[in-house]
């Protein structure tokens, strides 16, 4: 070990070594990462400046918004910087913070979802009961509970990373930093890594993956009760959007993470990757805009007293 060079950056392979085609991409991913920026922050003002939205299921989304928007500047600006770059360099330090937040915030997100499914799920099945089992205190400890699960699964994660010996190649296939990159560089064995953040992973995953499913077969039993064709209605027209968010998140990470790596589909695994870190935060309020009758109603008020 004292005769190997210590690793003190990396490299990024990228998307592309094509001039013209980094200029493309810079173009093409700025405009969706000030779409972004622009579309969360209008979600949380939306939310902050309309008193008929301050309810739990709107008080979740402006979080969600607010991890979308943490998510998406963990990796986007350090993209765009490369992709002007003909070095695309990260510190060691840099990269590994890259990885402590992109895990906390990916865990977070889910843990989110779960929580927001829940939330629907005692709308609908409990309304007479709803402001009671879903006061300020009890928003409070989900939320606090959900994020703080989450970055503390990241915490683990990162203290194990800390332990791996970098002494070269430091070349990473990729445009962001992720940990099964990291795990390939390393001069240690990096089994309890691959145990650590595929068990764990798997297992709280599992379980907000089973709170939001099952939080979803008792809101159809429930909404199958209604009796009428109009209250049937708006009570899936309340979860729509919930839904599609659901099915982008674990969609895009399961097409991510449980497909087979290998070197010879490099190229073929930055594309779930560039769905996931840059496409996803910009989808998420989109969706809420376009299906939520509520957001559309306080976006049109807000730009009334414009």
């Amino acid at each position: 070990m004292d005769n190997e060079t210590t690793v003190t950056e990396f490299i990024f392979s990228g998307l592309s070594s094509n001039p013209q085609i980094q200029i493309l991409l810079f173009a093409v991913f700025l405009l969706i990462y000030l779409i972004t920026l622009f579309g969360n922050v209008t979600i949380i003002m939306t939310i902050r400046m309309n008193p008929h939205l301050h309810t739990p299921m709107y008080i979740f989304l402006s979080y969600l918004a607010c991890l979308d928007l943490a998510f998406s500047s963990v990796t986007v600006p350090k993209m765009l910087q490369n992709l002007l770059e003909e070095r695309k360099a990260i510190s060691v330090k840099s990269c590994i913070t890259q990885v402590f937040f992109g895990l906390g915030l990916i865990m977070g997100e889910g843990l989110l979802l779960s929580v927001m499914a829940y939330d629907r799920f005692i709308a609908i099945s409990h309304p007479l009961h709803y402001t009671v089992m879903m006061s300020k205190r009890v928003i409070a400890q989900l939320l606090c509970s959900a994020l703080t699960t989450g970055f503390l699964y990241s915490l683990l994660n990162t203290l194990l990373l800390l332990r791996l010996h970098f002494c070269g190649p430091n070349v990473i296939h990729h445009f962001c930093c992720e940990p099964p990159q990291l795990f390939k560089l390393s001069c240690i064995n990096p089994f309890a890594n691959h145990m650590v953040i595929f068990i764990l992973g798997s297992l709280l995953g599992a379980i907000a993956l089973l709170i939001t499913f099952g939080s979803y077969v008792r809101i159809i039993s429930a909404v199958l009760r209604i009796s009428s064709a109009e209250g049937k209605r708006k009570a899936f027209s309340t979860c729509s959007s919930h839904l599609t968010v659901v099915v982008l998140y674990y969609g895009t990470l399961f097409f991510r993470y449980l497909k087979p790596t290998s070197q010879d589909f490099q190229e073929q695994e930055m594309a779930p990757s560039v769905i996931y870190f840059i496409l996803t935060p910009m989808l998420n309020p989109i969706i809420y805009s376009l299906r939520n009758q509520e957001v559309k109603k306080g976006l049109h008020n807000i730009m009334v007293r414009k």
